[in-house]
């Protein structure tokens, strides 16, 4: 390689902090990420069990699990947890998404010791105290009431619903009011055994650690965690939007405005194509100067915002376009955004487009890795999502490699066609006449989302 096209590839590349793994005596995998000067550490620990794997009739459990951890355990209770981890300055936070369950803590370096010790007390022994599952559920249920009123927040769920249908991807994280409401503590506690183990678990730590001093503390606080399952669930794939060529009308009757969202399925995170498509689409509308943005809010002035992207996950991916406008002009701003897609689907990007939009995407990328916190979460995403260990450091050269032949290949094979589904939040009765030339329109209300 030339001198020029080593300098090429050295300004391109993204590097992580050196690393090294080891498995603790339970069988978790463990990276070990030393990154200086700033004396803070954040440790993420992923267990592969997300709502995906929400039993029937019970959507909504695994993040309800995750967030109950920090609420108690053999030893220590709510109040002891929230103490311990303030008296530190650190933080603490719980959750699940649609793939895995993580636990996130960032905490000054000096105290890694003590922390490490509490998240492995709520990882390896959460009591879920009765107490505070009926204090989950009724936050929960109040959240959940709260979105209703939030119509982009309803599209998006409804969205979700239509595209993926009866697959484990197809209900929100959160759940449902009808299925939250019916949550017990049994429920909880079954779901945490069958789904949390040291062998589908990843705890990545990355900050200001010797590692051999971190390497001890993670064995202390996590090496007696045994059981749980083997293997994470496998999850089926899907190849057609459940909805494709219909029209879901949520009617909203105090709305002036109507919520709007087209949607296909798309690709698995990290697929051969992945890159190729994130460019495609920053190019369609993935950015501010895209065509679906110049198009709608600049030509037309018919919107503030429109945006279209890819969502990967394990199993699966969708993509979707999402915009909003005034009840009179709901039709036109989905035939707009169709003749968008159409447009891109059938000739791709120009070229100039796709230097700018590698140009963007290639640039803002060092700016996702600035912190302890992202570093952690990028470690463990290559890990569950099979990325491989090159991703983060090769993404940007992977980025500019794109071909116009790529993308528009890309635009070609994972754009909708004449079929896609299509999801409006709005006056049903001031909308229904115009959404109905786009597909057969199913007019529902609000509580059918409950």
């Amino acid at each position: 390689m030339s001198a020029r096209g080593r300098k090429k590839e050295t300004t391109l590349a993204v590097q992580l902090p050196p690393f090294e793994e080891f498995d603790t005596s339970g069988g978790m995998r463990v990276v070990l990420a030393r990154r200086e000067p700033i004396p803070l550490v954040s440790v993420r620990l992923v267990v592969r069990a997300g709502s995906a794997v929400d039993p029937a009739g019970r959507h909504g459990l695994a993040n309800f699990t995750a967030r109950l951890l920090r609420r108690g355990t053999r030893s220590m209770s709510a109040d002891a947890i929230n103490d311990a981890v303030e008296f530190v300055g650190a933080s603490l936070g719980a959750g699940a998404t649609e793939d895995y369950s993580a636990v996130s803590m960032t905490l000054p370096a000096r105290h890694l010791d003590a922390m490490l010790e509490v998240m492995g007390q709520l990882v390896r022994e959460p009591s879920f105290p009765e107490s505070e599952v009926e204090t989950a559920r009724r936050r929960v249920l109040a959240q959940l009431a709260n979105d209703l009123d939030d119509p982009g927040l309803v599209a998006d769920r409804a969205l979700t619903r239509v595209l993926w249908g009866d697959h484990p991807y197809g209900h929100d994280v959160n759940g449902s009011h009808r299925d939250v409401s019916r949550f017990t503590r049994d429920e909880v506690i079954a779901f945490y055994r069958a789904h949390y183990g040291p062998k589908i678990a990843l705890l990545v730590v990355v900050g200001a650690v010797d590692p051999s001093v971190a390497r001890r503390a993670v064995e202390r606080a996590f090496g007696d965690w045994r059981g749980g399952p083997s293997a994470p669930v496998e999850l089926p794939g899907l190849h057609r939007a459940a909805g494709a060529g219909r029209v879901l009308l949520l009617d909203k009757p105090d709305q002036t405005q109507s919520q709007v969202r087209i949607g296909s399925m798309g690709l698995r995170r990290g697929a051969p194509g992945w890159i190729p498509a994130t460019i495609m689409n920053t190019t369609l509308g993935g950015g501010f100067t895209s065509r679906l943005v110049n198009e709608i809010r600049v030509n037309r002035g018919l919107s503030y915002g429109a945006g279209s992207g890819f969502d990967g996950m394990l199993a699966g991916g969708s993509f979707s376009v999402s915009t909003f406008t005034k009840t009179e002009s709901t039709g036109e701003i989905i035939e707009v955004a169709l003749g968008e897609i159409a447009r891109m689907k059938a000739k791709g990007p120009t070229a100039r487009e796709l230097e700018t939009a590698k140009t963007y995407v290639a640039g803002l990328y060092p700016l996702r890795l600035e912190t302890n916190e992202s570093v952690a979460a990028a470690i463990a995403e290559t890990r569950v999502y099979g990325l491989g260990d090159d991703w983060v450091t090769r993404y940007r050269e992977r980025v500019r490699a794109v071909t116009l032949k790529d993308a528009r290949e890309a635009a070609a094979r994972l754009l909708p066609g004449n079929d896609p589904a299509l999801v409006v939040v709005g006056n049903a009765a001031k909308v229904k006449k115009q959404v109905k030339r786009f597909g057969v329109v199913d007019v529902r209300s609000l509580a059918e989302l409950e």
